[in-house]
């Protein structure tokens, strides 16, 4: 007899740990692509070490480094959500902006610290829910639903501040930022986002949700034959990522002290850059948290060195750029081992 129902879902490979058949390759590929990281990431410390090693090493600009790392990690996580279930989410920066400009608004600093964040994680999972719900059961493109959130986003942002950059007076918001909110050397932005990264790599480690990812992912129709509900996962993911983007948004208003409707510019190509050198496929299928960490930090490290050394921001681009087709050729190659 066949099962059927929720008790036929298959136990889909989790996204560090793939199972049956070549889970031995599969294993040592993540290894090998978490290390090669980790590699890629020492020779740009050393790097650093060796052409400014005053300014570099100092642990301000290592707090600087991480903390720069932390907001657009935050969105990295939720992305990497998006993408390991086949899907692509193009509005993650202008989400950003939307949050953190309508967080800042006079009317939203009256109620001070508790309605800041509020109001910037509720813009964040209000995006996101149109997002899914376009998605899931309005039957449109992951790109396109996007690219319309995109610019709709951008557009109410500018509507909202007019241009004009917004100001935080809310004293508890700020003081997240200075160096007397640190514990232990640590600015609470890094915690944070340590936090996230803790919570994301449980979820899709750790738990049914996360096998439904990779198993939508995966093979979409095969996973609706074995009970999940793809519209639903769907649209729980894209609420995640709305999710991820209104507390970078919050993390965005403690580090600048202001809301602009040019906030998070970009973000969704960083985003989907460090997901996949981290070794998430961009088909869907596969998806790893901690590679996409290494991603953002491997990426946020040679904006740093760059900026440090006074090099133009072109070479900066050719040099991430490079650093993805390397990180997608091995990805290809990783695959057909695999499959060898």
């Amino acid at each position: 007899m066949h099962p059927s129902g929720p008790a036929a879902e298959p136990s889909a490979p989790a996204a560090d740990a793939p199972g049956h058949g070549s889970w031995r390759s599969r294993f040592g590929s993540t290894d090998v692509r978490t290390v090669s990281l980790l590699g890629v990431l020492a020779v740009l410390v050393a790097v650093g070490g060796v052409t400014k090693p005053d300014e570099f090493l100092a642990a301000s600009n290592l707090q600087l480094v991480l903390t720069q790392a932390s907001v657009i990690g935050v969105v990295t996580v939720g992305m990497t959500f998006v993408i390991t279930s086949g899907g692509i989410d193009l509005s993650v920066g202008a989400i950003v902006a939307l949050a953190s400009v309508w967080a800042t608004t006079l009317a939203t600093q009256e109620y001070g610290f508790a309605g800041i964040l509020f109001t910037a994680v509720i813009v964040g999972v209000g995006c996101g829910l149109v997002n899914g719900l376009l998605i899931a059961y309005g039957g449109m493109v992951p790109f396109i639903a996007t690219l319309a959130m995109l610019a709709s986003a951008r557009g109410l942002a500018l509507q909202i501040t007019d241009g004009k950059t917004q100001i935080v007076t809310v004293n508890e918001v700020l003081d997240l930022g200075v160096k007397d909110a640190y514990i232990l050397g640590v600015p609470p932005l890094v915690l944070l986002f340590a936090a996230v990264t803790v919570v994301g790599w449980l979820l899709l480690n750790r738990t049914t949700f996360g096998r439904r990812t990779v198993a939508v992912g995966g093979n979409a129709e095969a996973a609706r034959l074995a009970g999940i509900d793809v519209r639903r996962q769907r649209l729980y993911l894209y609420l995640l990522s709305g999710l991820c983007c209104g507390i970078a948004a919050f993390m965005l208003i403690v580090l600048a002290g202001s809301g602009q409707n040019t906030n998070g510019n970009l973000y969704e190509l960083d985003a989907i850059a460090a997901a996949i050198i981290g070794g998430t496929l961009l088909s869907g299928g596969r998806g790893t948290i901690v590679g996409s960490v290494l991603g953002v930090l491997v990426f946020t490290t040679i904006t740093n060195i760059f900026a440090l050394n006074n090099l133009e921001t072109a070479v900066q681009q050719i040099a991430k750029g490079a650093i993805i087709v390397a990180a997608v050729l091995v990805q290809r190659r990783t695959l057909r081992g695999g499959e060898a």
